[in-house]
């Protein structure tokens, strides 16, 4: 759980049970708690979700896995926790 203050997905309604089928992850049927932290600001989870959508799929010269290699490489050079 984050410890960021977020609304419980069986909460969600509106902007966020629309988004909600776009941003669940399929394999463990719940939202990521990166995502769930956006639950207070629908146009902030939005965004975030196409920003990921767009870098994850960009280009087909990369397969996601690689990609998501990048991205770790990127946050341990950064020291990022997450």
């Amino acid at each position: 759980m984050a410890w960021i203050e977020t609304r419980r997905e069986d909460e969600w309604d509106g902007e966020l049970a629309k988004l909600r089928d776009r941003v669940v992850d399929a394999e463990n049927a719940r939202v990521d708690n990166i995502m769930q932290i956006h639950s207070l600001n629908p146009r902030a989870m939005d965004a975030h979700h196409r920003l990921y959508t767009s870098a994850m799929t960009g280009t087909a010269t990369l397969r996601k896995v690689d990609r998501e290699l990048i991205a770790l490489v990127v946050s341990v050079e950064n020291r990022c926790v997450y």
